[in-house]
């Protein structure tokens, strides 16, 4: 399985990115993926989730700023996706670095974004990718 992550960079506060990050190799039919950020001295967060039925959850940091979506090809036995992160009116407390994460296995959606359960349980990881918003 490998995920491959690409968009961050630098913008200045108010502005946007989009991440992307693409998956592959991955032998299940259905995923939960997420998007986790970690600032240097903080501990990981979750920052928004999605199940590939459409479920999602934000933290409350981003909730109306952040959008999480996937794009899946059609017509193959198992999931091939490239999961995104649009950012919009940045804040300099998001500066982070920001990883991507992709298990079949289920959990609770709103807990990954609103608590320390789970956020390190994840069987596939992106290899991170820097946003940094200057004010």
């Amino acid at each position: 399985v490998q995920l491959a992550e690409s968009g961050g960079g630098s913008v200045q506060a108010g502005g946007s990115l989009r991440l992307s990050c693409a998956l592959s190799g991955y032998p299940h039919r259905s995923a939960y993926m997420a998007w986790f950020r970690q600032a240097p001295d903080n501990e990981r967060e979750g920052v928004a989730i999605m199940h590939t039925d459409g479920r999602t959850a934000y933290a409350e940091s981003v909730k109306g700023r952040f959008t999480i979506y996937h794009n899946s090809a059609k017509d193959t036995v198992y999931l091939q996706t490239t999961l995104y992160l649009q950012m919009i009116s940045l804040k300099p407390e998001d500066t982070a670095m920001y990883y991507c994460a992709v298990d079949p296995r289920p959990r609770a959606i709103e807990r990954v974004v609103s608590t320390r359960e789970g956020r390190l349980d994840w069987y596939h990881w992106g290899h991170g990718i820097q946003v940094n918003v200057s004010s």
